[in-house]
């Protein structure tokens, strides 16, 4: 099955991905890591107004396979949190990058997102291009 990549978003080698929109950056996880996890059991996220910093863990997706952290891609005040998901976290599979986002973060620095990866950067990593 091909994965796709939005080319809008950044992508942490951990498999986040960032969309930012003005200050706030909307964060999940990338198709590849809900591929490599399978079918997601439980999801654990912050409440709204948690702050998270970058490269910490904000949460963890459980699967029938493996727990995995959720790390931030960047640092900023979770301005909302997806309860859909949540409740029904074998959903972020059916559209991980538009219904299925998990945080949205206003960013404190915008810096944080430069050593974030492109769409082709990542696939090439992910891929073993």
């Amino acid at each position: 099955m091909a994965m796709e990549y939005p080319e809008d978003l950044k992508y942490l080698d951990t498999h986040e991905y960032v969309r930012l929109e003005g200050e706030i950056a909307t964060v999940g996880i990338s198709a590849f890591a809900i591929d490599q996890l399978g079918d997601i059991v439980f999801l654990e996220l912050p409440d709204v107004g948690t702050a998270v910093e970058k490269g910490e863990s904000f949460g963890t997706v459980e699967s029938v396979k493996a727990v995995e952290d959720l790390k931030s891609p960047v640092t900023g005040t979770v301005i909302e949190s997806n309860a859909a998901m949540v409740d029904a976290p074998e959903q972020l599979a059916d559209d991980p990058y538009l219904e299925g986002w998990l945080l949205k973060i206003r960013v404190n620095n915008f810096d944080d997102l430069d050593d974030a990866l492109t769409a082709t950067d990542y696939r090439d990593q992910v891929e073993g291009i």
